[in-house]
């Protein structure tokens, strides 16, 4: 209950914050900034290093990436048939693909599911949607945010350059490793200021109305990730029979709300930033509703 309170608290906090003018009016990228080459990388570092493979943990990677995979071409459709600008097609291609498997993830599913399912929920999100945010992500900035061509060799420098996908590539290499108690607690630490300083960043940007221009984007948005996102990992997870902990948790977490991290970077790039962050608010608000659903769904 703690968790849900503080998410909560977080947004309204952060939405506060901005109506009463009391930060300056680039505090939400900078605090968007401080997530993205600090508190994440912190994230990556602490629990990457902690994960052991078995056969069952391979089923939320695959079911994790076919989501995203088919949640971006539907999307990439869906924007193309609307006509939406380059800018909106950018935002909707991150936010509606990355899903909020960490923070949002973590404590829903252990609130509904308990703490033994921790382990899957890790493998979901370190291998899964951390890896797309790194990759994909930097893809999507780039291309979507640029208006000359973008080169291979510029997606590569951005992505080998990408804080996030440095802190996973060192991760990977440490793999089973112990750190230091110190350490731990340093990582830690970092890692836990995720949920306060990028949801008080989504409430500096939260905009309770949206312009007639927005609603549309906004809707498929919300439509595709908390809906159309989880059907198609049900799917999956029956068309390979899987009947699990493991294939629950990556249903529950192919349903979670759009990524506040996405959100960050769209915001940060000028890809329609209030639109972003209105899909990552209303996304975590709409979440608690749409994943109790899907929840007595697969139960």
């Amino acid at each position: 209950m703690e968790n849900f309170i503080l998410i909560l608290l977080c947004i309204a906090l952060g939405y506060a914050i901005q109506k009463f003018n009391i930060f300056s009016d680039d505090a939400a990228i900078t605090l968007n900034q401080f997530v993205i080459y600090f508190s994440l990388p912190a994230m990556i570092l602490l629990q990457i290093p902690k994960l052991t493979f078995s056969i069952e943990l391979i089923i939320p990677v695959v079911i994790a990436w076919v989501v995203m995979a088919l949640s971006a071409v539907i999307t990439l459709y869906v924007s193309r048939w609307f006509a939406f600008s380059k800018e909106i097609t950018g935002s909707l291609m991150l936010v509606t693909v990355l899903t909020n498997s960490s923070f949002m993830g973590i404590p829903l599913i252990s609130a509904y599911m308990g703490q033994e399912v921790l382990p899957y929920v890790l493998v979901y999100d370190q291998l899964g949607t951390f890896f797309a945010l790194s990759i994909y992500g930097t893809f999507i900035v780039s291309y979507y945010s640029h208006k000359s061509e973008v080169s291979i060799k510029m997606i590569a420098f951005k992505v080998f350059t990408f804080p996030p996908f440095i802190a996973l590539i060192i991760a990977l290499c440490l793999m089973g490793v112990e750190f230091n108690e110190n350490i731990t607690k340093v990582l830690s630490h970092m890692a836990s200021t995720i949920i306060p300083v990028g949801l008080v960043a989504v409430g500096l940007q939260l905009k309770l109305r949206l312009t007639r221009d927005e609603i549309k984007p906004f809707s498929t948005s919300l439509a595709i990730k908390l809906l159309l996102a989880p059907l198609i990992a049900i799917g999956i997870a029956s068309l390979f029979g899987w009947d699990n902990q493991a294939s629950h948790v990556a249903i529950m977490e192919a349903g979670m709300a759009p990524m506040v991290t996405a959100g960050a970077m769209a915001s940060m790039t000028g890809l329609a930033p209030k639109l972003s962050s209105a899909i990552v608010g209303y996304g975590i608000l709409f979440s608690f509703i749409t994943t109790n659903i899907l929840y007595k769904l697969i139960g």
